[in-house]
């Protein structure tokens, strides 16, 4: 029996677990995590997907045409399909179109009303995935397809020698310690709930503000900053995310406050998908690499989780050969 672990039950984690049980019927996956759905960083995210060159530096265009396409055929699938309640994903708003990009007027920019704060603006039709379900749906996906979840803090990678095949690495910020990768560093991020079910759009702004809807409430934010690793919320911090949207938003006066949400987004320059085979005398430890996605976890994690099913069988496949 070929025993896979995965360290990390985030969402890139439980992507991984999901696409190696695809690609490798037979195998035995666990996870393996100390935090698992609502402690867990994937939990606050946003769930857009819009996945660009400027968040994911270090990566080439290629790649991450290739990973955003991956991604986007199986999120876009899920939420035109009857799973779209189930997975959290809202439907698009043209349901016979999978994505739609295009320039506004200045004249549609007026009747916005945002016309005084942004002299350019796009129409996108895109998918956004409400986390809370969509977190229990991998892990249902999972533990149905025989999947095995262990709560552990791994604290060295030496810890799993003998226990296991292979080794995937879905651990976040978790591998500055477990790999000592000091390119590795904290994106804070701090969002802001709140209940207007009257608003019916998302919107994106290069102004530190920006809304996006979910079943239940809609999301405010929002900031990105480097190596702070605070997770109490800012009353400073919170203050600016309300007024910017609120003043370019005036449509959201009224809205309910529910709650703040702030955490810390795993950023690394480059994203790391690769192989490793840690070696000592008695024995060896192969590990695939799959961390680093900072605010485009959601956006990349069928991407890269794919790719890091393929790396595993790669692995297997050469241990394989080498015993005959």
């Amino acid at each position: 029996m070929v025993n896979i672990i995965v360290i990390g039950a985030g969402v890139v984690g439980l992507s991984s677990a999901v696409s190696i049980q695809r690609a490798l019927p037979g195998v035995k996956v666990k996870v393996v995590a100390d935090k698992i759905y609502d402690e867990t960083t994937s939990i606050g995210a946003g769930g857009i997907f819009l996945p660009t060159t400027t968040n994911i530096p270090g990566v080439s265009e290629d790649t991450l045409r290739r990973w955003s396409e991956t991604s986007w055929h199986v999120y876009s699938k899920m939420a035109t399909s009857d799973l779209a309640s189930s997975t959290g994903h809202t439907k698009p708003l043209y349901a016979d179109i999978v994505y739609s990009y295009r320039e506004m007027s200045p004249g549609e920019l007026i009747k916005l009303g945002v016309y005084d704060n942004f002299r350019f603006g796009y129409e996108i039709t895109t998918v956004i995935t409400n986390m809370r379900k969509y977190l229990k749906w991998l892990m249902n996906q999972f533990t149905a397809n025989g999947g095995e979840v262990e709560r552990r803090k791994i604290g060295s990678l030496m810890e799993l020698y003998g226990q296991c095949n292979v080794v995937v690495n879905c651990s976040g910020l978790g591998s500055r310690q477990l790999c000592g990768d000091k390119l590795l560093y904290p994106l804070r991020g701090h969002l802001i709930k709140v209940k207007a079910p009257w608003v019916k759009d998302w919107v994106y702004t290069d102004q530190q503000a920006h809304l996006f809807l979910s079943d239940d409430f809609v999301v405010l934010g929002g900031i990105k900053e480097k190596d702070n690793w605070s997770l109490n919320p800012d009353p400073a911090v919170r203050q600016g995310i309300l007024d910017r949207n609120f003043r370019y938003w005036p449509a959201l006066t009224g809205a309910e406050y529910l709650e703040d949400w702030v955490g810390l987004r795993p950023m690394r320059e480059p994203v790391r998908l690769e192989t490793e085979v840690i070696r000592s005398p008695q024995r060896t430890l192969k590990i695939v690499h799959n961390y680093g996605h900072g605010s485009n976890g959601v956006a990349l994690s069928w991407g890269t989780a794919v790719e890091a099913a393929k790396l595993v069988k790669e692995l297997i496949s050469k241990t394989s050969s080498s015993k005959l």
